[in-house]
């Protein structure tokens, strides 16, 4: 019986070979023309990688967000700023640690949504003097520009700068006006600062706190200092074994009076603190203490279970965005060590909140309640039904997954 596949003629044969040359070629042609804009080696110029990510938006006055045209906000962006985004070429060629040739240096991407912003911190003369701007760079940080583009001048300080008082006398000695360039503040020294409770009207970010004769010299103090929402420092560390706890973070810290009183007990606590009209980081160094110029929208620069506590009062309540804070207090749990401590001190919400959101969200997060008292908060009046919760939290010591 004859075969059902006859061979077909040489012609046919000779057609599909030339059919599949012509398609390699034109491949190779396509793969070595578009190759540059298609590979994952390719570095584009920080410009480019800036505003072609995926679509650049101006948020406006009234909140409105609008689509903006990628060539203007490239047209923006100041050359320094391009200087300092720009891959840079590894010196020694490729580093098993970057897993590059280059090296592309860090900066919040929520710069590029403030062009104007951003071309007036990064205007300067190169190895001359930064402009005295520090208003600017705080907006852009609270903005999201966070971390700010690094630059190349020198910052502005006092003209006769005066040596910080010795420790421990620094503790509680307020340090000298000569310490801080005052510009950016409504009050021109630490007097203004340390009288403002008694002669200015209005809300100030811890207005008293500058008074470390005032509420400061009490505040955490002593073994008992009258219960309920106010836990003092000896009873928070009681509840661990003595030495444990000795490294830490106080978020939001003020004027870095818990460091203070941390550090009188042998225990290093950094404090994260905004300038908001006063000079809060320069009274921390002041001090002795070690302060960390961050919002509370930035992640924890700390790696994963490396410290023993972490304490927050006030600064972590209601005002925050609720996605933001379930983010926050998951950072939090990431950098504590099995074992740590997170003191969440004098939080404060209306009170329905706190049983239908805050304290789901708290208890999703993994930790085991040490202490959990809840109290009104009557300062602004009855009538806000606010509540405070103090809570004292631990990291498990074995593994939540």
């Amino acid at each position: 019986m004859d075969s059902p596949h006859k061979p077909k003629p040489l012609s046919t044969h000779l057609f599909f070979l030339f059919l599949l040359l012509s398609t390699n070629l034109l491949t190779l042609f396509i793969s070595s023309t578009f190759y540059s804009s298609c590979s994952l080696n390719h570095w584009p110029t920080a410009a480019t990688t800036i505003t072609a990510a995926i679509v650049a938006k101006s948020v406006l006055k009234d909140d409105t967000v609008v689509i903006t045209d990628n060539s203007q906000i490239t047209s923006d962006l100041p050359p320094e700023f391009i200087a300092f985004t720009s891959p840079q070429q590894l010196p020694f060629g490729f580093n098993t640690n970057f897993d590059s040739e280059k090296i592309i240096p860090p900066v919040g991407q929520p710069c590029t949504l403030f062009p104007n912003e951003l071309r007036r911190y990064m205007s300067y003369k190169v190895n001359g003097s930064c402009p005295d701007d520090e208003l600017l760079a705080q907006k852009l940080l609270l903005k999201g520009c966070e971390p700010l583009p690094r630059r190349r001048c020198r910052s502005a300080s006092q003209q006769e700068y005066v040596e910080p008082y010795p420790l421990p006398a620094s503790f509680w000695s307020t340090p000298s006006d000569s310490s801080v360039v005052w510009t950016a503040y409504t009050c021109k020294n630490y007097q203004c600062l340390i009288n403002r409770m008694r002669t200015q009207k209005g809300f100030d970010d811890c207005k008293d706190c500058f008074d470390l004769e005032g509420v400061e010299k009490t505040r955490w103090a002593g073994p008992k200092i009258g219960g309920g929402v106010d836990f003092s420092i000896d009873e928070v560390l009681a509840v661990k074994k003595p030495g444990t706890i000795r490294i830490g973070l106080d978020i939001g810290g003020g004027v870095a009076t818990f460091a203070v009183r941390m550090r009188e007990r042998n225990i290093t606590i950094i404090t994260t603190s905004m300038n908001l009209n006063g000079p809060f980081n320069n009274f921390i160094a002041s001090r002795g203490v070690i302060p960390l110029y961050i919002s509370i929208s930035q992640r924890l620069p700390f790696f994963d279970n490396t410290l023993d506590i972490v304490h927050s009062m006030h600064v972590l309540s209601n005002w925050i965005p609720t996605t933001l804070l379930h983010f926050l207090f998951f950072d939090i749990y990431r950098v504590l060590r099995p074992g740590g401590l997170f003191w969440l001190d004098h939080f404060f919400c209306v009170g329905e909140q706190l049983e239908e959101v805050y304290a789901p969200l708290i208890n999703s997060i993994g930790f085991k309640k040490v202490k959990w008292v809840v109290g009104r908060k009557l300062d602004r009046g009855p009538e806000l039904r606010e509540m405070y919760l103090s809570a004292l939290l631990e990291k498990p010591l074995k593994n939540s997954w």
